[in-house]
């Protein structure tokens, strides 16, 4: 219907020739089938005027006798004859029946249709122009005819001998179409009025809705509106980030491919944001809308979503919001983490090493000979990671005890000392080192911080030489955490606990919530309370679970000394007895 090349009218003005045509062809519509019906009915109404007065006439006792006798007479038409009915009786009733009803002719015939009365002379004793049978015949007749005088609606009625009611003529009045079509004018001029009217508003009413539409279209014409179609199409399923947009409603407007997978939902455009299936902090984030990034897990995955408001022309639009998938980057950044700590190690070893050998030469300088034997002798029964994480020999998988040692590095350089529980014994290998070292990881950090953030600090650690062979005493004022594994099968039971200040009472219930953590936020990208809740959802997708057993305090510090909170893991099928995965792999 409409061109969209560039040259063409503009939607706007288009809407409303169209209305406007579509208005004027049905008030068109409209008013000739008025005319048609008010024609009809017009030729009715004076149809039966006519028929009024004729039946009038032809009952006036005059009309009958005076008919009656001249039906009985052998009239022989003639100037004598005009003469008599032109100053005859029923002449002068036929004329005042025409003057008084404005009527165009009132004719008076005999039985054999010669007229006896008739608005012309000349016209007297000759047979009426019209077939008069079905009147004589004692039918009454409503016709629009064309006679002598004229086009007319005339009516017909038969006039009756009294007493023995033998039809002895007729009684025709006609009304002219002249007067029937001047009403129907004078009708059509007041309906015009109303037409006119309609077709007003209608034109104002295209105007309205073409304005309407330019405003819900934003003033775009149809070839801008497909073009955008095409190459919103074409970004939303071709970036590699998933979008969800809604509407000032908060209904579902487009949705792509990846933000269904990422987020882990099946819907389609128009539903609300609240039947999606979202996860509570992703749907908070939604809401807010104010840009900020924040992360969060949505099953085994770990997102970054980012909301914000659309505005055009200073009127809100609703919302859009941006998926990107971390889990990758998560998974690179623990591995760099775990590298870090490693190479930490390693340096506090190089530096202790390097005092080691000062005193072997030192010792050697000096001629003491035995004692540079003796520590010598010390050092090779003593290795690197035992000497830093005491008891490991009860941890079979390397890959295990290399990540507790690399804690234990990561800890000493905060000032935290990391020690091993005593019922630790993991005698088999690990199935799953990811999901194990993403809970034991998460446990792990977050217990170190919390025992950091309870202890004054101190100096640092990094240059400094150590002993930690040598276990804190209780009590000493030394952050502590502890770190218990223990071996049931192909299932693993994890406990860390810490000598923290514990989970405030009114966190208890929501610690594994998205979003929720003890600590400040402020300058996190994407916020805190990951870590937690992600270990939750991996545990469970194992079958397993993440508790707090313990949320720990201040109060309970007289029984016992790491007072601070205690969090159990359970993590079936992450152990085996064969080689360890990550091994096999390698």
């Amino acid at each position: 219907m409409f061109s969209l090349g560039p040259r063409s009218v503009r939607l706007r003005t288009q809407i409303v020739l169209l209305q406007v045509a579509v208005v004027g062809v049905t008030v068109g519509l409209a008013f000739g089938v008025f005319a048609y019906i008010g024609n009809q009915r017009l030729s009715g109404e004076y149809g039966e005027r006519a028929l009024a007065i004729a039946r009038t006439v032809a009952s006036e006792p005059d009309v009958r006798a005076e008919v009656a006798r001249y039906a009985d007479l052998a009239l022989q038409p003639g100037p004598q004859l005009q003469d008599d009915l032109a100053d005859g009786q029923l002449q002068r009733i036929a004329d005042d029946a025409r003057l008084r009803t404005n009527a165009l002719f009132v004719v008076i015939t005999d039985d054999a249709g010669l007229r006896l009365a008739h608005p012309e002379r000349a016209r007297l004793g000759e047979m009426v122009s019209t077939d008069p049978s079905k009147v004589l015949a004692g039918a009454e007749v409503i016709i629009r005819e064309h006679g002598t005088l004229g086009e007319s609606v005339r009516a017909k009625v038969p006039v009756l001998q009294r007493g023995t009611g033998r039809v002895v003529g007729e009684v025709s009045v006609g009304i002219s179409t002249t007067a029937v079509r001047e009403q129907l004018l004078r009708d059509l001029r007041r309906s015009g009025l109303l037409i006119v009217g309609a077709l007003c508003a209608g034109i104002a009413g295209s105007v309205l809705l073409a304005r309407r539409w330019h405003g819900l279209t934003l003033g775009l014409e149809p070839a801008e509106l497909a073009e955008l179609v095409r190459e919103q199409d074409a970004v939303l399923h071709g970036i590699g980030e998933g979008v969800v947009a809604a509407d000032t409603a908060w209904r579902v407007t487009v949705i792509n491919d990846e933000a269904r997978r990422l987020l882990g939902i099946d819907a389609a455009p128009g539903r609300d944001i609240d039947d999606l299936g979202l996860t509570p902090r992703v749907l908070e984030a939604f809401r807010a809308a104010d840009g900020q990034l924040v992360q969060a897990a949505v099953g085994d995955r770990i997102v970054v979503v980012t909301a914000r408001s659309v505005i055009r022309d200073g009127r809100p639009l609703g919302a859009v919001l941006s998926v990107r998938d971390r889990t990758d980057v998560e998974s690179l950044t623990r591995q760099l983490d775990a590298v870090r700590s490693l190479s930490t190690v390693l340096r506090a070893q190089r530096h202790e090493f390097a005092n080691r050998l000062h005193l072997l030469n030192g010792l050697l300088h000096t001629g003491r000979a035995d004692e540079a034997s003796q520590y010598l002798a010390e050092l090779l029964g003593s290795g690197p990671l035992g000497a830093m994480l005491p008891g490991m020999e009860v941890v079979a998988d390397p890959y295990l005890q290399a990540f507790l040692s690399a804690k234990a590095a990561h800890a000493r350089e905060q000032g935290v000392h990391l020690r091993l529980g005593p019922n630790t014994w993991v005698s088999a290998n690990l199935a799953a080192p990811v999901d194990v070292t993403t809970i034991l990881g998460n446990l792990i950090d977050n217990a170190i911080e919390a025992a950091r953030a309870r202890t004054t600090p101190g100096p640092a650690h990094g240059d400094a030489p150590t002993a930690p062979s040598v276990e804190p005493a209780p009590g000493t004022g030394t952050a502590l955490v502890e770190v218990e594994l223990v071996q049931e099968g192909e299932t693993l039971h994890i406990a860390v606990l810490d000598s923290g200040d514990g989970v405030p009472p009114e966190l208890v219930d929501s610690v594994f919530t998205e979003g929720v953590s003890t600590r400040s936020a402020a300058g996190v990208p994407g916020g805190r309370g990951v870590g937690l809740a992600l270990s939750r959802q991996v545990a469970r997708a194992r079958g397993g679970d993440v508790l707090l057993a313990d949320p720990g305090g201040a109060g309970k510090a007289a029984e016992k000394p790491l007072h601070g909170a205690e969090f159990i893991a359970r993590l079936p099928g992450v152990l085996t007895e064969g080689e360890p995965a990550w091994a096999a792999e390698n």
